[in-house]
């Protein structure tokens, strides 16, 4: 079953976005920060990375390029509150697969998080 991390700092649309996830039958955990998700062993199994754009310390965008440099190939669904073309292009530019503005529908994040997992089986095939 694809284990889906989100990060965002703002908790109760973590824990919204979780219970979600987990409804419609995927496996799901929460972090409140980039780092706490860089420290935690569920990064080396995610399948679907869910994650803000702005956050204290560690922002999406540089979450990305650390993944990057480590060599994760983890699909990234970018969420924000703060949609503008040039964080949106340098998103997708650098590899992210969706990019939602906050707020965002239910249908729009399943049919992301559904597009992120088939090139995460593409990849690994």
């Amino acid at each position: 079953m694809p284990l889906i991390s989100i990060v965002d700092d703002d908790s109760s649309l973590v824990d919204a976005i979780v219970s979600l996830l987990q409804s419609i039958g995927y496996l799901a955990g929460g972090f409140h920060s980039s780092e706490d998700f860089l420290q935690s062993p569920q990064l080396h199994d995610t399948d679907c990375l869910i994650l803000d754009v702005r956050m204290p310390a560690i922002g999406g965008l540089e979450l990305q390029q650390t993944l990057a440099t480590m060599n994760y190939r983890i699909p990234i669904i970018f969420v924000t509150s703060y949609d503008s073309d040039e964080v949106r292009s340098q998103a997708l530019q650098a590899g992210a697969v969706g990019f939602l503005s906050k707020p965002f529908s239910q249908e729009a994040l399943s049919q992301a998080v559904r597009s992120a997992l088939a090139i995460r089986r593409e990849d690994r095939s």
